[in-house]
C-alpha cells in the first residue's frame, strides 16, 4: 500500500479545496439573496441548496422562478445546465471504479465544479495507485458542501438587507475564471478554452442554456484536434523528472 492515509487525504481535500471557498462562500450569499428576491420560501432556498448542490443551476432556477416559468422548464433548463457533470463524471469514473456502490453515489453527491477542479489536478499529480485517494475527493467535496449551505443560509435569512438593484450574477463568472485559469497549462488547453469561451458568447442567446452545452462540446473537439496535431515527443528523450521505478 503506497500513498497517503486515509485521515492525510481527507485532509488535503480540505486544504486544497478552501481556496475556492473563499470564491464559493459569496456567492452563497448571493443566491440566498436572490431566492429570497424571488420569493422561494426560506426553507425551501436552502433545501435547494442541500438537493441540487449546484450553484449555477439554482441561480437560473430562481430566475425562472421569479418569472413564474412551469415546471417541466425549470427541469429541463436545469437538466441541461448540469449536463456538464457528465463530463466530469466520465473522466473521473476510471478512479473511482473499484469502489463500493455506497463510496461511488457519495462521491456522485458531492461532485461540483469547485471540487472536480481539485480533484482532476491531483490525479495528474500523482504517481502511484493510492488506495486512499477517494478520501481527497471527500474532503474537498464536504468542504465545499459545507461552505455552500452554510453561505445559502447566511444569504436566505439576512439577504433582506443587500439592495434589489445590486446585480450580483456576475461572481459566478468570476468563480469559474478562477477555476478554470490555473487549469490551463498547455497548447490543447489554450485552444480548448479559446475556442468554448467563444462558442459561449457567440450561442449565449440559445434557449434554455443551451449554448453552455454547445459550448463546452466545441471546446473539447477543438482541445481533442489540438492534442491530435501536437507533434509527438522525441522517443529518445526521457521526459524530465521521468526517473521514477514503473
Amino acid at each position: 500500500m503506497t500513498g497517503a492515509g486515509a485521515r492525510e487525504e481527507f485532509l488535503a481535500g480540505v486544504q486544497a479545496e478552501l481556496p475556492l471557498v473563499l470564491g464559493v462562500f459569496p456567492f452563497g450569499l448571493i443566491y440566498g439573496v436572490l431566492a429570497t428576491g424571488a420569493g422561494i420560501p426560506p426553507a425551501a432556498a436552502v433545501a435547494m441548496s442541500a438537493i441540487v448542490l449546484a450553484g449555477s443551476a439554482q441561480l437560473i432556477g430562481t430566475q425562472l422562478f421569479a418569472s413564474a416559468a412551469p415546471g417541466f422548464i425549470f427541469l429541463l433548463t436545469t437538466f441541461v445546465v448540469n449536463l456538464r457533470h457528465v463530463l466530469y463524471s466520465a473522466s473521473l469514473a476510471p478512479g473511482l471504479r473499484p469502489l463500493r456502490p455506497a463510496w461511488r453515489w457519495f462521491l456522485a453527491y458531492l461532485l461540483t465544479d469547485e471540487a472536480y477542479a481539485v480533484v482532476i489536478r491531483r490525479d495528474a499529480a500523482r504517481s502511484d495507485r493510492d488506495v486512499h485517494k477517494h478520501w481527497f475527493f471527500a474532503g474537498a467535496g464536504l468542504t465545499l458542501w459545507v461552505s455552500w449551505l452554510s453561505s445559502s443560509a447566511v444569504g436566505v435569512y439576512l439577504g433582506a438587507v443587500v439592495p434589489s438593484g445590486w446585480h450580483l450574477e456576475f461572481m459566478l463568472t468570476l468563480i469559474f475564471i478562477a477555476i478554470v485559469v490555473p487549469m490551463v497549462v498547455d497548447a490543447p488547453q489554450m485552444v480548448a478554452a479559446a475556442v468554448a469561451g467563444t462558442v459561449a458568447i457567440a450561442a449565449a442567446s440559445l434557449p434554455l442554456r443551451l449554448g453552455l452545452m454547445a459550448a463546452a462540446l466545441a471546446g473539447i473537439a477543438a482541445g481533442m484536434l489540438a492534442e491530435r496535431r501536437r507533434p509527438a515527443p522525441d522517443p529518445g528523450t526521457a521526459p524530465a523528472g521521468d526517473g521514477r521505478a514503473g
